[in-house]
């Protein structure tokens, strides 16, 4: 791991300013790529993998003319703890970021909890309305969108989506790759073991939704790169049977601690989305400190502070900011230059000396001093 513990999973692109016209100083945190793919023909009329695109006549008119486009993201909730306002605070930055490169008015709809059918039916509202020119959508999975993805793609709306990875045509999935994420946390635990003097044997996998396509990937490289590295570990759940925590708090602090009471010979719980400082709550509650420890994804003061007890090894943080702005700044960089921004996701390991800047980075992001 480089120092700065930042793995590159597809290769990051720089963030140079189209025209001069974006500040890199003024955006200096994200990781949005701000220059692509040039493509022949874009955005009027070009070839991707699966077929042609042609851009609809009525926004094909408007980019003519250099007149303002509407772009809509659409994401999973506006109501996740952690998740919402993060992606709300992403959406803002990606919006600022786009208006530099191309002019357009930003609208952000979201379903209130997760609800496939609520999402596809606000965007449809969007659509009947003429209000789409151009759309980033994060979808609750990795299929209940894809319909209505390639409908837009085939009716010359541009779609590109994020956070999750999905099957349907839109130009850019900006998200992280399961499979070497949970390869990528095992290796750092390992790292962690050897330089602690550790010999952690019995293991488990966990999540708010362990059947989620990303979950499954996560924790099946994750339970692959340990049992190499140790081919004697044992692991109490895998992604066959990966213990369901839900994305409730206090739901998901019971379900810890059943589960150790029950398993008190777990050494390591991996979690897989937000819920693992509710597990670092029930190791200490049980008076399992520095017996059992934890690692998960994402960013929040409940992680950090459990990494400083030493109760979890590290946080994974997938950048939901910048996921939640790609959309509007590909948009933009599509119906500016013709180009198609790239998957430029990075998964940033956070450990005991990155809190303190992890902590104020976080803040920011959240509004908070």
């Amino acid at each position: 791991m480089r120092q700065s513990r930042t793995v590159i999973l597809l290769g990051a692109v720089a963030a140079i300013a189209l025209g001069g016209a974006v500040s890199a100083q003024e955006f200096k945190d994200t990781q949005i790529p701000l220059t692509g793919e040039k493509v022949e023909g874009a955005p009027f009329s070009f070839t991707r993998d699966w077929g042609t695109f042609t851009l609809a006549d009525r926004i094909a008119e408007k980019v003519k003319n250099g007149e303002k486009i509407n772009y809509v993201f659409s994401y999973q909730a506006s109501g996740i703890p952690l998740f919402s306002p993060q992606y709300a605070a992403g959406f803002d930055m990606g919006c600022k970021m786009a208006q530099q490169l191309y002019p357009m008015d930003c609208t952000a709809i979201a379903p209130v909890q997760n609800d496939a059918n609520q999402q596809v039916s606000q965007i449809e509202a969007k659509l009947a309305a003429g209000e789409i020119d151009c759309i980033g959508i994060e979808p609750v999975d990795s299929n209940s969108l894809t319909a209505i993805t390639n409908r837009m793609i085939d009716d010359g709306i541009p779609v590109f989506t994020a956070g999750v990875p999905s099957h349907g045509k839109e130009f850019t999935r900006f998200t992280q790759v399961p499979l070497l994420e949970g390869k990528y946390v095992a290796e750092a635990v390992l790292k962690w073991m050897e330089e602690n003097d550790k010999d952690l044997k019995v293991f488990a996998v966990s999540g708010g939704d362990p059947t989620q396509e990303w979950a499954q990937g996560r924790m099946k490289s994750f339970v692959e790169t340990i049992k190499a590295a140790i081919p004697d570990a044992e692991f109490v759940t895998t992604e066959a049977n990966g213990l369901n925590t839900s994305y409730e708090p206090g739901q998901a602090y019971e379900v810890y601690r059943s589960f150790l009471t029950a398993n008190p010979n777990v050494q390591m719980i991996e979690n897989v989305d937000i819920g693992a400082e509710h597990a670092a709550r029930a190791i200490e509650s049980l008076g399992m400190t520095g017996q059992v420890f934890t690692v998960g994804w994402n960013s929040s003061h409940g992680q950090l502070d459990a990494i400083e007890k030493g109760i979890q090894i590290a946080q994974f943080d997938q950048r939901w900011p910048d996921q939640a702005g790609f959309g509007a700044v590909a948009c933009a960089a599509l119906f500016k230059n013709g180009e198609i921004l790239p998957n430029t996701q990075t998964l940033k390991a956070v450990f005991l000396a990155d809190v303190e800047q992890a902590r104020q980075e976080l803040n920011n992001t959240m509004g908070q001093q």
